[in-house]
């Protein structure tokens, strides 16, 4: 449910850091950026994100001799949480995140599927923990922060490692473009807001991983990003008044 961009080809794999890999996988209809982040050494992993196609998830995992450790969400749509149950079920970890807000979507993956056309894709969940601005999340000794962004749901959060330079900022931001705000509870206002107070101060050279399309930088987006370069909305980014 995001933006359109065109998709990552096959799997992805990104070597960003020493300790830590990184593989993108493309899932469900909706091209989503399911991300699979594990330690070299230990072998554990988390899924980011892992929005549907359980098995072909549970494939990758098996290739790469890695194990679940945990399951982090950045928003309730279909698209991104619809294949935490059962991967839950099958691996028995926990599903952190998102922020509570979003639990009205996570309520109706089955339904939304089914609207699609694809009925049996995803399931319902409920996380065994919502994420707050500011919670840390771990995986084998490394620190990830959680920021609270809504707009694009109310309960959508981003995940990022500042001393890594790489964001998980589901359908907030993309290459070119922002998350749609024509949902149920989504505010044009509050996109904006968190991409400008809540991204941006991070850094202009934190790339990101968008839920759809290609990786880019926050300092490439401030260029000329359409809808959120500082030319178009300003250096200090936009008020709150309602009016971009």
């Amino acid at each position: 449910m995001g933006c359109g961009l065109d998709r990552f080809g096959g799997t992805d794999h990104i070597v960003f850091m020493a300790q830590l890999d990184l593989q993108i996988i493309p899932v469900t209809p909706f091209a989503q950026n399911c991300s699979l982040l594990y330690d070299k050494d230990s072998r554990e992993a988390v899924l980011i994100d892992p929005g549907g196609e359980a098995e072909r998830l549970q494939s990758v995992l098996k290739d790469l001799d890695v194990t679940l450790k945990e399951i982090w969400l950045t928003h309730g749509h279909l698209d991104h949480a619809g294949g935490a149950q059962e991967l839950r079920d099958t691996f028995g970890v926990s599903v952190i995140g998102p922020h509570k807000d979003d639990q009205f979507w996570m309520d109706d993956i089955e339904l939304h599927w089914a609207n699609y056309g694809h009925a049996g894709m995803g399931r319902n969940v409920v996380p065994d923990r919502y994420l707050e601005d500011g919670d840390v999340l771990e995986l084998a000794g490394v620190h990830f922060t959680v920021a609270h962004t809504p707009g694009h749901t109310p309960g959508h959060v981003v995940i990022y490692n500042q001393k890594m330079k790489i964001a998980f900022v589901g359908d907030v931001l993309f290459r070119g473009s922002i998350g749609r705000t024509d949902f149920p509870k989504s505010k044009h206002q509050d996109l904006l807001n968190s991409i400008t107070q809540k991204l941006w101060p991070l850094g202009d050279d934190m790339r990101f991983i968008p839920g759809h399309g290609p990786m880019s930088s926050f300092g490439q987006e401030r260029k000329d990003n359409a809808f959120v370069a500082d030319h178009i909305i300003g250096t200090a980014g936009p008020n709150t008044t309602g009016v971009a």
